[in-house]
Formats: structure tokens, C-alpha cells, sequence
């Protein structure tokens, strides 16, 4: 039997091209086929693929980048081709467009309504994706706190041995330029360096690492720079894992692994202190107590660096599909913002170095593996949870490459009663000798 295409002015694409047209304010960035086979839009442009009726259902109880995820995650909507083309399309759009839409009126509302019907899209609720955090209890008490890390970063050791690279380290690389061969693994071990010069680390410093990950930094400051490390995680099967690696390199003597809360470390006088992607779990109330914790912790002339991601003045926060699947309750400011926090702690902000063009690179690394290994993958966590990965990755180094994201360095020391810092400009001079320039 021959298949009959519906035609596009009648088919179920020309009325979501029409609801979208009207929600948007402006024609489509993107051309739309849906599940009866017609297509409406530019002929050009991206496609986006609508299987089900449930995906606009889910718009219409959850509009936005929330329910365009549910959709997306679920399989209900897809990109076909490119997803950073469809994205970036999507994004230029709602650029062109400013922050706000057309305000819509009761028969603009009505004729929506009565779109939705004869689509069939009208109906209870759709449930949320299963990969999606159910958090509950008090904003960032602990016990949340721990469940929050607990989504994200214990969803198995396994995946993230697969999509890293032999460092274990997931935060942004340090890409030296002018090597091509330069690679994923050479980038974050020229990052743990950089973090080592900058926090002055020597043999029998103690260095107190918040946030340790899978070991990256603790493991190469203890081997590389015979530090006296103490590494701290929330997160069990990180505090598992890294207390393995520990035990195959014989470091039991330089590396303690703690798996607790920062606000229960007691004690201080840390030569080193370093948050590396850390604080932007802390919350945004919170965060003035945690740079007061890091100005206890570290000793006079001894250094802090917090390497954080950061978004503009105008979307702080984490953004509703991160803090749904990736990090909940993650919050980002304004780079400037969190400089002022940690000297109104006490600190002495002594640089700020932007990376933002090497999280780019990092994240297409990981992107990449994540393709290439998609059935591995797939197999370890679900076809939903790859799918959440697919859109974070994509979506991230397409924040970082269009500016609305950023990651910096900062460090600080915390001077003494006379303003003595521990730092000479000959020194800081030096941090970047031997590294090649970026």
C-alpha cells in the first residue's frame, strides 16, 4: 500500500506550527513534523520531531524549557540531525525575540484552547520522567543537600568512568594552546597543575579539597606534590571509589577521604583549601557561610580556589532542566557577585582567570564519548538517563560557547593582622611558566 502524506495546511504540524507562532510572537525557528506525517515550517530549518500527542500535552500543563525537556528526554520530541544546530537555532530565536513574548488576549487564548482539542492534545497530567529529581525536606538542609549530590554524582561509577578520561576529574579542563594532540586527559591534568601552582602546594602542605569528585586533584597533589590531602565528598560511591584508587597507589599515609557535609569539617589551619565546581551546589542563601567556612579553614598567608561556574545577572540559578536532571537545586551568579561574597568573608581575591572557552572543549569531549558509546551507555543507566546526558552536554557547551555560561578560577588568601597575604608578584608572575600559553 502507497503511504498518503498529510497535507501540511491540514495536517496536525500546521496547527502546532500555529499555537507555537502565537505562544512565540514570531514565525518558527525550527520546521515541525508531527505523528501524522505533515510537516510545517521553514524547509530549511532544523527539524523537530513531534512522535506523540503526550509531547504537546506536556507543554500545555508545563510550558517552557521544563516541559520541552520532559518531551525531549521521554522520546515524545527529537531533533533530527544536529541537536547543538537545532539549539543554537532555537536559542538565536528567542534572542531576536527579547525576554518577553506578546501578552495574549482572552480570544487568543481561546482559539489556543480550541487547537489543543482538535490536536487531542487535551487530557490529565503526563507523569514526570523517571530520571527526573523528586527532592524533598527544607532547601538545602544537609539531608537535601546529600540527596541532591546523591542524584547526580552516585548514578554510577561505572558511567563515569566510561565518559571521562583516566583522570577521573568532571570539571573544566585546561586546554593548552597551539597543540593539536593535546587531549582530554592532558587538558585536565594541566588543569590540576595550574590549581596546585596556584594554591602554592609543597611537599607536607595540607591541602583540604571540598568536593573531591572521583580523586582527580587529591590523587595528583598527594603523588605529584606530596601534599597531605584531605578530600571531601557527600556523594558514598564517590567516597567509595576514591578511597580505592587510594589504596592501588599506596597514599593511604597522604590522602584521608571523608564522606560528610563541608558545614560538619571541624577544625582548620589547612595550608590549602580548594572548591573545585563545588559551590555552586551550596545555594545561593547559604553561600555567605560557606566562604566564612573557607576563611576558617585556611590559615593565615594560606590560599583558597574556588573554581565555579557562573551565569549573567538576568538568570542566575541553574536553570530548570539542570536543577530537574542534572543538579538540583543548583544556583549560579554572576562571577562579580561571588568575588564580593568571598571578600566579604575576609578573603583576598588575588586573581580571576575566565576558562569559559575551555569548558567548550571539555564538554564536546564528553559529548563525544557519550555518541560513540551510546549503546554502552544506554546499557549501563537507560535510554532516558543517556538521553538527559545527550541534552545536558549539547545544551552546556552551547551556554558556554554563546557566553550565557562562564567558569573562572578565583583565588584568594587570607592575609594576616599586618596584610601579609603570602603572595609576592614574582610568584604569581610565575603561576602559568611551563604550562604554554592559551
Amino acid at each position: 500500500m502507497t503511504s498518503v502524506r498529510t497535507p501540511a495546511r491540514t495536517g496536525a504540524a500546521h496547527r502546532l506550527a500555529a499555537l507555537a507562532e502565537d505562544a512565540l510572537g514570531g514565525p518558527l525557528p525550527v520546521r515541525l513534523r508531527a505523528w501524522d506525517g505533515s510537516e510545517s515550517g521553514p524547509a530549511d530549518a532544523p527539524v523537530v520531531v513531534v512522535r506523540s500527542r503526550r509531547a504537546l500535552r506536556r507543554l500545555l500543563w508545563q510550558p517552557g524549557e521544563l516541559g520541552l525537556a520532559q518531551a525531549y528526554v521521554t522520546g515524545e520530541l527529537d531533533i533530527e540531525g544536529d541537536l547543538r544546530t537545532g539549539l543554537r537555532a532555537m536559542w538565536a530565536a528567542a534572542r531576536e525575540r527579547g525576554p518577553h513574548t506578546p501578552g495574549r488576549t482572552l480570544p487568543d487564548r481561546a482559539r489556543a484552547v480550541g487547537q489543543a482539542v482538535r490536536l487531542g492534545a487535551l487530557g490529565p497530567r503526563p507523569p514526570a520522567p523517571a530520571a527526573q529529581a523528586r527532592l524533598r525536606g527544607g532547601l538545602h538542609t544537609k539531608a537535601r543537600d546529600r540527596a541532591a549530590i546523591s542524584h547526580h554524582y552516585d548514578l554510577s561509577n561505572d558511567f563515569y568512568r566510561l565518559l571521562l578520561d583516566d583522570t577521573l576529574a568532571y570539571s573544566c579542563g585546561y586546554w593548552t594552546a597551539g597543540d593539536l594532540d593535546v587531549t582530554p586527559a592532558d587538558a585536565q591534568r594541566a588543569k590540576l597543575e595550574l590549581v596546585c601552582r596556584k594554591l602554592g602546594i609543597v611537599p607536607g602542605a595540607r591541602l583540604l579539597d571540598i568536593g573531591c569528585g572521583w580523586g582527580a586533584l587529591a590523587l595528583y597533589a598527594a603523588e605529584q606534590h606530596k601534599a597531605q590531602v584531605t578530600a571531601v565528598t557527600l556523594a558514598r560511591e564517590q567516597a567509595a571509589y576514591v578511597r580505592a584508587r587510594v589504596r592501588e597507589r599506596g597514599l593511604e599515609n597522604r590522602v584521608e577521604v571523608v564522606c560528610q557535609d563541608y558545614r560538619d569539617i571541624c577544625g582548620g589551619a589547612f595550608d590549602a583549601v580548594s572548591a573545585i565546581e563545588m559551590g555552586e551546589h551550596v545555594g545561593d542563601a547559604e553561600y555567605p557561610a560557606f566562604a566564612a567556612a573557607l576563611h576558617r579553614m585556611v590559615r593565615g598567608c594560606g590560599r583558597v580556589l574556588v573554581q565555579q561556574m557562573s551565569r549573567g545577572a538576568r538568570a542566575p540559578g541553574g536553570g530548570a532542566f539542570i536543577e530537574a536532571y542534572i543538579a538540583p537545586d543548583m544556583h549560579m551568579r554572576p562571577v562579580g557577585e561571588t568575588v564580593g561574597l568571598l571578600e566579604a568573608a575576609g578573603l583576598e581575591v588575588r586573581s580571576v582567570e575566565s576558562m569559559r572557552e575551555h569548558y567548550v572543549r571539555t564538554v564536546d569531549a564528553w559529548h563525544r564519548t557519550l555518541e560513540e558509546r551510546w549503546d554502552d551507555f544506554v546499557r549501563l543507566v537507560g535510554e532516558e538517563s543517556a538521553r538527559v546526558w545527550r541534552l545536558y552536554l549539547v545544551g552546556g557547551a552551547l551556554a558556554f560557547e554563546e557566553r550565557r555560561m562562564g567558569v573562572d578560577q578565583i583565588l584568594c588568601a587570607r592575609p594576616t593582622a599586618d596584610g601579609d597575604s603570602g603572595l609576592t608578584a614574582a610568584e604569581a608572575a610565575g603561576w602559568y611558566h611551563g604550562l604554554g600559553e592559551r
